[in-house]
């Protein structure tokens, strides 16, 4: 600012304390929404496009997708699809029950969370590898001719 340039009047300064309960309160705010939980019943994720509207929904995989012996993750769905074996697909939620994280891999007929090492079977979601020691949650697929999604 220059010496001929008028200066806005300032209202009074808003006190320390005030300014520090704002900005507490916004992290507080951003930390919960961060970490929030779609704990309504259901694992799903907020906003999830194939589990919004009832009655159908979209298709996930094709059956050829999801290798026997094995799965694969569908992250933005919130789901593994499994296939333990030849015509026979399962469904798990893909967060780890030890503390949270998204589960990345599907190998050696293991559900595998990269955060803590954590495994889970293929064929039923229990717990084949600690920390966790609760099975990831069977999620309900439905198999209609070559196409898998939720049911």
């Amino acid at each position: 600012m220059t010496a001929s340039q008028p200066s806005a009047p300032l209202g009074p300064a808003p006190a320390r304390r005030t300014v520090v309960a704002a900005v507490g309160a916004v992290g507080i705010a951003a930390a919960l929404t961060a970490c929030g939980d779609s704990k309504d019943g259901s694992s799903e994720p907020a906003g999830n496009a194939a589990s919004a509207g009832g009655g159908g929904s979209e298709e996930l995989a094709r059956t050829s997708d999801i290798p026997e012996g094995g799965g694969k993750v569908f992250a933005d769905a919130g789901i593994v699809v499994t296939q333990p074996k030849k015509g026979e697909f399962k469904g798990f939620d893909s967060t780890c029950t030890h503390q949270g994280c998204a589960v990345t891999k599907v190998e050696a007929g293991t559900i595998d969370c990269p955060c803590h090492g954590s495994k889970f079977s293929i064929e039923d979601g229990s717990v084949k590898n600690p920390p966790a020691t609760r099975p990831l949650p069977e999620k309900k697929i439905a198999v209609s001719g070559d196409s898998i999604s939720l049911a």
